[in-house]
């Protein structure tokens, strides 16, 4: 048994609004506490119509008022985007108003295109990859004060937020061995190099002071439903998500449809990006959830919920907390 924990993009499902997608984000994180999973994240992307979690600290804000004891946090923060100092401050603020519950999960991707990136106007001329560096800056603005600080975070001095590595490839399961944190796996939608990655991260580990072993999460797309054949009905709108990313298209989040039409080549990307969906009934999900843990060795699992209707989501919710691989907190 291991934790289970949810990752939201606050989705703005077509024919809804944002304010919409932040109710339903609310109403989400209340019942993922009410069913013991752990965390609560939001992650960031930008310029995608369906995503409404861009401004990431203030969804997580949203989400910590309307919950009380479950984590919340960033799965992740897309740091290139932002100086540390920034990021020091906004965690540093919501350690402040949620104490003991904040985790600040981080990435090296723009999380958006390349034009997007250059909007974001940071990191994006020199060629230099400063993830590393800004990683351990941000972690000393977030230690307590010497008093022989040049330049100090107020608030995030002394906050102490949990620090986590996330990743889609080798590169991030080094970083986090090298620095001695946590590590999650993008295995939901970046599947191929998860074995080597789980891998290299716990042969190198070096332990911290606050992670003397490696922690690793793996992440999951799930929809589960009463009958595997709902499940997979629902599974559509993910599917042609992903199908409108290869296509260049930008549009709301996708209602659900019979008989799903792709051409050869998007079916392969789909059904190839998305091998480790977890999609049926109760019976289907437990067992496939027996299996990819038993293969990983996760210490947490999380799960992106990629769900048209709300009321269907929230009932995926509920059918992975009965799993018997879950360990609620």
């Amino acid at each position: 048994m291991v934790p289970f924990s949810i990752l939201d993009l606050s989705q703005v499902g077509e024919g809804n609004s944002v304010a919409d997608a932040f109710a339903n984000t609310a109403r989400m994180a209340r019942q993922a506490e009410e069913l013991g999973y752990n965390r609560y994240w939001l992650a960031e992307h930008h310029g995608m119509p369906g995503v409404a979690s861009s401004a990431t600290a203030v969804a997580i804000g949203h989400v910590g008022h309307h919950t009380s004891k479950i984590r919340i946090g960033s799965g992740g923060i897309m740091l290139p985007n932002h100086a540390p100092l920034i990021i020091a401050e906004q965690f540093g603020t919501l350690e402040a108003l949620f104490p003991g519950r904040v985790d600040l999960g981080l990435g090296r991707a723009p999380g958006t295109d390349m034009r997007t990136a250059r909007a974001l106007r940071r990191n994006m001329e020199n060629g230099v990859d400063s993830f590393p560096y800004d990683v351990a800056e941000l972690q000393a603005y977030m230690e307590p004060p010497n008093g022989t600080e040049p330049i100090l975070a107020v608030p995030g001095s002394g906050a102490k937020v949990p620090i986590w590595v996330l990743g889609s490839s080798t590169y991030g399961a080094q970083l986090a061995a090298q620095m001695g944190l946590p590590y999650a796996f993008a295995s939901h939608f970046a599947p191929d190099l998860l074995h080597q990655a789980l891998r290299i991260y716990r042969q190198q580990y070096r332990p911290s002071p606050q992670n003397p072993e490696p922690k690793v999460m793996v992440g999951v797309m799930g929809v589960a439903a009463d009958t595997d054949e709902e499940a997979k009905y629902l599974f559509t709108s993910m599917q042609q998500a992903f199908a409108a990313l290869r296509r260049n298209e930008r549009k709301p989040f996708p209602a659900p449809v019979r008989g799903l039409q792709l051409s050869p080549e998007e079916r392969q990307m789909v059904d190839h990006m998305l091998q480790y969906a977890v999609v049926g009934s109760s019976e289907t999900i437990n067992r496939t959830l027996e299996t990819f843990l038993a293969a990983t060795g996760a210490d947490e699992l999380i799960v992106s919920m990629p769900i048209h209707d709300v009321e269907a989501r929230l009932r995926s919710v509920e059918i992975f907390s009965r799993s018997p691989s879950m360990q609620k907190v």
